[in-house]
């Protein structure tokens, strides 16, 4: 009994059957080191899954959003609709598992669902597949939306489905007297879990940032899916691999059933028996005592107690999902240049793991001893209260980023106004006027900033020379002046109207020379530009960027070097008086038409910080906090309430996201910290007057009933509960001198499954 109690934090569903003998396949029993053999196939297959699983989560939202392009607000809500999914799906595979399938055969069919998922995924984002006019953009972008919401939801059942039972499958490969060995192997479990989190996280990015594609180069989406499909692939084939060698359970049934059938029988009984001839009962439960025993009411009863507890949990949760989402799309407008590296914006989310590599040990062997020596009582339930404030903190920390990078934004052009800018590639100075604004511009230079114009304006660009300018409202656009003939006139040109995507520096080329000429970069060809002309846009990623300017004529070639930063905008002028060969780099003049991102990517450190201190005090303490108060064979029922939160904060940002219509994404943010701050100030009263029982002592009592005092029906139960009750109680002691033994294990393993 001590071993399957140990085992149930693992999992949603019940691997302890207090009643009945387990009935175990086993395996060959091959050792090593005194740990069974088959455990290291379930870790490698356990790293290559969360290695699959967060590789493709990590670069999910960018991939709607620059793949699929969808706006901001619809990717956040279709990734924390597939989040939500992940943690729903767990309770299904419970209950497949252990009502009809077994652990083993429930790993094996769901991990080839998420394979074909992930594969489905890595298909969806080939952009040569309808690119029939080969401009690097899918032309039939209802087919790989279409494949990619199969792919996820293959991908949210099968992680989801088999979430409940690798960890707790693991369990069952130790006999009674490994328990040493368990508890290692939980700790290397964990190690896995965020080894293959922490890497992927690194990796995908850099495999999203290279480019492929058939006809045009694009950024690599199929090889940040397809790796992570590869592991997935991997994780199925050893974790079959080692199947002669497991300890295979059969199914016996869920708890999660029977309990829901308990609460919905005593829910029917009580609407049955409302009228006042009935007498009334202690407990709304207590109306269930026709069918069920009295010890499966009073553990039903502790359950609901901490589940009652678990209302104001989604709301930490809504604002920790949004890392992947709103955090990931907040870091695209930073400037992640290191120095001695360059991080991507999805790259952001590995400083969570490798926080909570640093601060679980911290918070273990410094922060609580020293609260402890300080005699202050700083109970469970305090310390979840005070992960959900420091949670709300991060938002905080979250919007002050964001004010910071609204101040150095552009504002863009509304609806009903139109802004232009203007250069002069005249040889001589001119004094513009633009409606009542005076520019004036020295040669081959361009104005400073845009001006905002809501109709027709008047433009004069010297003597005899005035004309009735008209702009495409909505737009910004560039008018560039050319001498003809005796007087000047502008040329009309489109600028872009939003942020480069993904810190990248949209240039084009303008070309005063005269004669055509040919301008790559790399890979990128903004073409053949005549005279007087403008290229189209091409985008340049970060750093030092090395252009080519060739000439139709012989050694007629220019190569120069030009340093970028994050998400800005040139428009690179080429004058009349340019010249090919080492020098030509002085005759080209760069306007600025948007400046770079200022705000470093390392003021998003702080909130990291703030949510990873909050998680590691609310998860791991939450669910040492739901083991204690729960009964021995219940915990998996606390584990499915558990994950049910998550899945419910996920629907909460859902449910914000499109109720909220703030313009400003800081505001988004103080919206949901104040939320979660007065969710928590709920909670805090709800854990003040929280009374902390011990159930093992409660289920015992239960046994020592004398034969007079039991029901009928309970006679035959009394033998049974006799031959356990020894065995609760020494594995509740245990419990009690260790503080950090078996549970603890097995609740950081869950923290991070």
């Amino acid at each position: 009994m001590g071993f399957l109690q140990r085992r149930d934090p693992k999992s949603t569903h019940t691997a302890a059957m207090a009643d009945k003998g387990e009935k175990k396949h086993k395996g060959k029993s091959v050792t090593i080191l005194g740990y069974p053999i088959s455990i290291f196939f379930i870790v490698v297959n356990e790293f290559c899954e969360r290695f699959s699983y967060y590789g493709m989560r990590a670069v999910l939202v960018l991939y709607f959003k620059y793949f699929l392009q969808w706006d901001d607000d619809f990717a956040t809500t279709i990734y924390h609709t597939f989040v939500a999914l992940c943690y729903l799906t767990p309770i299904l595979g419970a209950i497949v598992a252990d009502s009809w399938l077994g652990k083993f055969k429930t790993i094996v069919y769901l991990s080839i669902v998420y394979t074909l998922g992930q594969i489905i995924m890595a298909v969806s984002a080939i952009h040569d597949i309808t690119d029939h006019n080969k401009d690097g953009t899918p032309d039939d972008m209802t087919f790989h939306v279409a494949l990619s919401m199969v792919g996820l939801m293959l991908i949210a059942l099968g992680t989801g489905g088999i979430k409940p039972c690798v960890a707790a499958f693991g369990g069952d490969q130790f006999e009674d007297h490994q328990e040493k060995q368990r508890s290692t192997f939980f700790s290397i479990f964990y190690l896995s879990i965020n080894a293959g989190s922490l890497l992927s996280t690194i990796i995908t990015p850099i495999l999203r940032a290279q480019e492929c594609g058939i006809h045009k180069k694009m950024q690599c989406y199929p090889l940040a899916f397809g790796v992570p499909a590869a592991l997935m692939v991997v994780a199925l084939i050893v974790f079959i691999i080692g199947s002669g060698m497991y300890n295979k359970t059969a199914p016996q049934g869920n708890i999660i059933v029977k309990v829901c059938s308990c609460i919905g029988f005593a829910i029917v009984n009580r609407s049955r028996h409302r009228s006042s001839q009935y007498p009334k009962r202690e407990h709304w439960m207590d109306w269930a005592d026709e069918k069920y025993d009295k010890l499966l009411i009073a553990q039903v009863k502790m359950v609901l107690k901490v589940l009652f507890l678990y209302i104001p949990l989604p709301m930490f949760w809504a604002l920790f999902d949004q890392q992947g989402s709103r955090w990931t799309l907040q870091a695209t407008t930073l400037n992640g240049d290191f120095g001695f590296m360059t991080i991507q914006p999805d790259q952001m989310q590995t400083v969570n793991p490798i926080l909570i590599l640093i601060l679980v040990p911290v918070m273990d062997s410094v922060i609580y001893p020293l609260i402890a020596k300080c005699k202050l009582n700083f109970s469970p339930l305090k310390r979840m209260t005070v992960g959900m404030f420091l949670a709300a903190l991060a938002f905080i920390a979250a919007a002050l980023v964001q004010i910071q990078i609204d101040e150095t934004l552009p504002t863009f052009p509304s609806s009903n106004e139109a802004q232009v800018k203007f250069i002069n590639m005249v040889d001589t100075k001119l004094d513009i006027k633009a409606g009542g604004n005076d520019i004036p511009l020295e040669p081959y230079m361009g104005s400073p900033k845009y001006l905002t114009f809501t109709d027709t304006f008047q433009l004069q660009l010297g003597p005899n020379a005035t004309y009735s300018a008209s702009l495409d409202k909505g737009n910004r656009s560039t008018l560039v002046v050319i001498q003809d003939g005796d007087l000047p006139r502008y040329i009309k040109y489109e600028d872009i109207n939003s942020k480069p995507e993904q810190g990248a520096n949209a240039i084009r080329f303008l070309n005063g020379f005269n004669a055509p000429l040919n301008i790559t970069w790399d890979e990128v060809l903004f073409g053949v530009t005549v005279m007087n002309n403008m290229s189209a846009y091409g985008d340049v990623p970060q750093g030092n960027a090395k252009f080519s300017i060739r000439g139709f004529g012989p050694g007629q070639e220019c190569f120069f070097n030009q340093k970028f930063g994050f998400g800005s905008s040139f428009t690179m002028i080429i004058m009349p008086n340019f010249t090919f060969g080492p020098d030509c780099q002085s005759s080209i003049h760069p306007v600025m038409d948007m400046s770079p991102n200022t705000v470093h990517m390392a003021w998003q450190i702080p909130q990291y910080f703030l949510m990873t201190a909050g998680e590691v005090v609310f998860s791991v303490t939450g669910l040492e906090f739901s083991y204690s108060q729960a009964p021995s064979n219940m915990k998996s029922v606390l584990q499915a309430g558990w994950l049910l939160t998550v899945a419910v904060g996920n629907i909460i940002v859902l449910i914000i996201s499109e109720a909220a219509t703030l313009d400003d994404q800081w505001a988004e943010y103080i919206l949901f910290a104040s939320l979660l701050v007065l969710v928590c100030i709920i909670f805090a009263v709800m854990a003040y007057f929280y009374t902390y029982i011990d159930p093992a002592k409660i289920e015992a009592q239960f046994a020592e009933r004398k034969p007079e005092e039991l029901e009928p029906d309970e006679k035959d139960r009394k033998k049974s509960l006799e031959m356990t009750k020894k065995d609760k109680v020494e594995n509740h002691k245990e419990g009690r001198r260790s503080s950090k033994g078996s549970s603890s294990d097995e609740e950081e393993v869950q923290t991070k499954i």
